[in-house]
């Protein structure tokens, strides 16, 4: 299969709104599959764990490979919660364009006080690039909810969507590898104003600008069909037996004569299209105003489609396009325009592949475990070839490995190939160190080598060493967790299976954390909500076999310092014959800012620059963030705060240890003396309900300490928009569906930590201590 013809897309949308019954039907009408599963029935491809299937929800991306008219589409199906955005942002460092699936009925969901394009470009604006290549709109219709299927109450994201639209707008801190184009895929409601309400929040929410491509024919349960406005051709879905399965349609020209009403807004619409793409292309604009600037009926199909694959790539506009996953309509189309839209690898352009010439250069993005082949590692290949039976240099890990098969990944099923050629995803068998985010070279040579080049380049370019690595190195950014709580074997005889278990789970999931607690020596299971912690406990029982107890969910604070301070320690102590003795000054002041700095800022007064030797301060920094790594008043990481080390004497037989300890120890203190402030985490709350039980759901957030920030209208509903603490809402799901008589959803997203005032702070304590 050549370059070009090959698409890496991902299906992305916000929960619920047809992410895995898009790609079920791609695959059936591709012909991978002869039976159309159903998410509810817990038989599609793409949803194969038995936590997937008994939920109805995506947890972890699942790859599939199928041709479509000559194109060889690499598709990966990625979650809709929040609590799985690793999985999504991970796929996105390999894919080249995406399908964002919206639900008409809602448009773009986002959640918090900033609405989806402040946040879209607040993330932007920060790595001062655009990521967004290209973009194809899907509306499909909302037909979940009219079979019934209504999400209930969870702690999925309403910004999920919004979350994939700011990765897929924003380019890599550590790469170039980014997402270059996305369609835009919307799922028209039971409403008749359900398209053009999705298209308007589009509009007004992601700053976008739509290119509608398509039109509906039809609303809800009256939609049969649709109109490509580029082509003017109608397509109609007829079913030819009671089995209506999407797969006969027909496709004419539309006439006037057919319907006048239709034709006309037809016509607008490609009027309005044409003059879009001419302001955002000049190459289309001099075509227009020179041949057809009196009548735009002259522009052909083919100058217009080139014009706006041209447009979609530069980052200027995203096309729309409608269908309605359930009642299979609209998916033929889609996947022509993901082959005639989106780019294909070599449309690509990474500066890090200049310095590998031909050689090999890959991307580990994602490992899973098989009982019988072991560590199974997913690659995309930029550059050179992958072969079975071959030696690959994993520069982050600094390590040989030997791959021993290739696999085509189809979900859960798998084919060996005897070859992976550039642009491609593939699983590997054999790679024991590779995780999620490395590098995979063919030979430390060729590592050496590269960085060779780059160091020149760096050099002609005065550019700094560690830009230099980032052109190396690709790495995946993981947001800390915000629940933990302990987790125990059935017996101690079993722990060492569980601490196995645990190992697999984290090298599989980034997101998880585990650690030991210091002073009773028990595991730490932490994670970015309920349901994630609940599937990591629900998979060490099914897939290893383990009965493990789980403690009580607790919220993972921090802590901060209230002002500053300077305190000195002395480290006097005789070990064998050989005496250390170390004195350390340090200062700690509060850091502020708008954005929180988990890791402390560390300085060094005039005085000591001088006289420091660089080998002691690695031996400096070390104690310093290890003293930040568990706070004095609860154990919980210190954040927000500036170091200044301002003096350091140290006896010449001193081991660097001794220095880290004494450093260490004087930390503890200043932070100490400083006065310690507890920070809570603050969640941006969404909570769709109607407006028979908003008052009942506003009172119940005013006693859970919530801040209100505004009341939108969504249709028929109303939209609570509201900051809450994390603390106040464990069980939320089960009071509001109470509440609300089980109709009313909400949404939770972090959104950053403040200050527990001294109340709240206080009783904290004391619940910690046992006292109440």
């Amino acid at each position: 299969m050549r370059v070009c013809r090959i698409r890496n897309i991902g299906i992305m949308a916000h929960i619920d709104a047809g992410k895995t019954t898009t790609t079920e039907r791609m695959l059936y009408y591709s012909g991978y599959i002869r039976t159309l599963g159903d998410v509810d029935d817990g038989d599609t491809v793409t949803d194969f764990m038995v936590q997937e299937r008994e939920r109805g929800i995506t947890i972890q991306s699942a790859a599939v490979t199928f041709d479509w008219k000559d194109y060889r589409i690499n598709l990966i199906d990625t979650p809709g919660h929040v609590d799985f955005t690793v999985e999504v942002e991970r796929c996105l460092r390999v894919l080249d364009g995406a399908v964002a699936v919206f639900d008409a009925s809602a448009g773009v969901e986002s959640t918090g006080s900033e609405g989806g394009s402040t946040k879209c470009f607040r993330v932007t604006s920060k790595w001062k690039d655009p990521l967004l290549g290209g973009v194809l709109i899907w509306s499909v219709s909302a037909s979940e909810e009219i079979q019934g299927h209504k999400p209930t109450a969870s702690w999925a994201s309403t910004g999920q969507y919004v979350t994939c639209w700011q990765q897929m707008l924003t380019p890599l801190k550590d790469s170039d590898l980014t997402v270059y184009g996305i369609t835009l895929f919307i799922n028209i409601t039971e409403n008749c104003d359900g398209f053009t309400y999705a298209v308007e929040s589009i509009k007004q929410k992601l700053k976008a600008k739509p290119l509608l491509l398509q039109l509906p024919i039809g609303e809800a349960k009256t939609f049969r069909g649709l109109v490509d406005v580029v082509t003017k051709e109608k397509i109609i879905w007829k079913p030819t037996s009671d089995l209506d399965d999407g797969k006969n349609f027909e496709r004419k020209l539309l006439l006037e004569a057919d319907d006048p009403n239709l034709f006309q807004e037809v016509q607008d619409a490609r009027n309005t299209l044409i003059e879009q793409v001419a302001d955002l292309d000049d190459e289309f604009a001099e075509l227009v105003l020179g041949e057809h600037s009196e009548n735009f009926d002259l522009t052909s199909a083919e100058k217009l489609q080139s014009a706006i694959r041209r447009v979609t790539l530069a980052h200027k506009a995203v096309p729309v396009l409608c269908g309605s996953a359930l009642k299979n309509k609209g998916v033929q189309p889609l996947l022509d325009a993901i082959t005639m839209y989106l780019p294909a690898p070599n449309e690509r352009s990474y500066e890090f592949l200049q310095w590998y010439k031909d050689d090999l250069c890959a991307l580990a993005f994602k490992v899973l475990h098989d009982k019988c082949r072991g560590p199974l590692v997913f690659v995309r290949v930029y550059s050179g070839s992958l072969k079975p039976q071959s030696a690959v240099y994993n520069i982050n890990k600094s390590c040989t490995e030997r791959m021993s098969r290739l696999l085509l990944p189809f979900a859960d099923q798998h084919i060996e190939i005897p070859s992976l050629m550039p642009g491609n995803i593939a699983l590997t068998v054999g790679l024991k160190q590779s995780a999620t985010g490395d590098t995979i070279v063919s030979s430390k040579a060729s590592a050496v080598a590269a960085a060779r080049r780059a160091g020149r380049d760096a050099g002609e370019k005065k550019r700094s060493t560690s830009d230099v690595d980032s052109l190396l190195l690709a790495g995946v950014e993981i947001p800390d967790p915000v629940f933990f709580c302990t987790i125990e074997p059935p017996s101690m005889a079993k722990q060492q299976d569980l601490d196995n278990a645990l190992s697999c789970l984290q090298r599989e999931d980034p997101s998880l954390k585990v650690k030991i607690d210091p002073d009773t020596g028990q595991t730490i299971l932490c994670g970015m909500g309920e349901l994630h912690i609940e599937i990591i406990h629900d998979r060490i029982k099914r897939e290893y076999g383990i009965e493990t107890y789980l403690g009580p969910l607790q919220i993972a604070y921090r802590e901060t310092i209230l002002s500053a301070a300077q305190v000195t320690d002395i480290l006097d102590k005789t070990v064998g014959d050989k005496r250390h003795f170390v004195t350390a000054e340090l200062e700690v002041r509060p850091r502020s800012g708008d954005r929180a700095v988990t890791k402390p800022i560390i300085d060094y007064a005039e005085s000591v620059i001088g006289v420091l030797p660089k080998e002691l301060q690695g031996a400096i920094e070390n104690g310093i963030m290890n003293s930040c790594i568990q706070g004095p008043l609860l154990g919980f990481p210190v954040q927000d705060i500036d170091v200044t080390v301002q003096s350091l004497t140290v006896h010449p037989d001193t081991s660097q240890t001794m220095v880290s300890a004494c450093v260490s120890r004087c930390m503890q203190k200043a932070l100490k003396k400083a006065g310690i402030q507890i920070l809570e985490p603050l969640m941006n709350l969404e909570i769709t309900v109607s407006e028979d039980h908003l008052s009942a759901a506003l009172a119940d957030l005013a006693q859970r300490r919530g801040s209100i920030q505004e009341i939108q209208s969504r249709q028929d509903n109303r939209v609570v928009v509201a900051a809450v603490p994390l603390a106040e809402m464990m069980g939320y799901s089960t009071v509001l569906r109470s509440l609300t008589s089980g109709s009313a959803t909400f949404t939770l997203e972090l959104a950053s930590y403040q200050a527990l005032n001294s109340q709240e702070q206080s009783a904290l304590l004391q619940r910690r201590m046992g006292l109440v």
